[in-house]
């Protein structure tokens, strides 16, 4: 073999061998999605600790309730603020619930992704296919509930809200559902019947995930 040829072979092997550190680095996107009351939040903390996974903090124009820990539940903001934001080009998504913004900072996720971090999204259907159109390499997991009575049940039992918020939710729902179905999305649809058993298989389904990434 020729210097010129044995040079070039080692050189595509140095490109190949940088390709491979590079994927390895390279983290997931991960977008967990369901209707109000499914426990699809409760999923994603258990798979954010199990699997030391990165919460993305959304902003929102919404009103903090008693509970709620600024630059960990949310990031507050006035509606002045969060158009800014938007305007910036600083939200990878947004969306409008209820009168309410709410939109998921650029920065933080492509920071972690970069990292190789496991970077976590719970955003709404609509959020979900933006973020999709943007980065497309993200995976994404849809929340469902065993059955509508079920889900009906368990937003009464929350009692946070009087029946005609319950009613108006539940029927957000059901068109949350029928388009989360459609839209070609969510590479997962996972039934939260009892929620340890989902929450097993939510860890499951991303730890699968994030093996055939690191193996592809």
């Amino acid at each position: 073999m020729s210097r010129l040829g044995a040079e070039r072979i080692e050189g595509v092997r140095h490109v190949a061998a940088g390709n491979q550190i590079a994927m390895a680095k390279r983290g997931l996107l991960l977008i967990i999605s369901g209707p109000s009351g499914v426990g699809k939040t409760t999923i994603t903390h258990e798979v954010e600790r199990r699997l030391g996974g990165v919460f993305s903090v959304s902003m929102t124009t919404r009103p903090r309730a008693a509970e709620d820990r600024h630059g960990l539940d949310y990031h507050f903001v006035t509606v002045k603020e969060f158009q800014a934001a938007l305007d910036a080009g600083e939200l990878l998504e947004s969306a409008e619930v209820f009168g309410n913004f709410y939109g998921t900072p650029r920065r933080p996720v492509e920071d972690a992704i970069a990292a190789g971090r496991l970077m976590i999204l719970e955003i709404d259907v609509q959020g979900a296919i933006h973020v999709k159109k943007k980065l497309p390499e993200a995976y994404a997991i849809f929340v469902l509930p065993p059955s509508e009575e079920v889900l009906i049940e368990r937003l009464r039992r929350r009692k946070r809200e009087d029946e005609a918020t319950i009613q108006r939710r539940f029927g957000k729902a059901k068109r949350e559902i029928a388009l989360a179905r459609k839209c070609g999305v969510y590479d997962a649809f996972l039934v939260n019947d009892e929620l340890d058993a989902a929450i097993d298989e939510a860890v499951e389904i991303v730890q699968r995930k994030m093996r055939d990434g690191a193996t592809g």
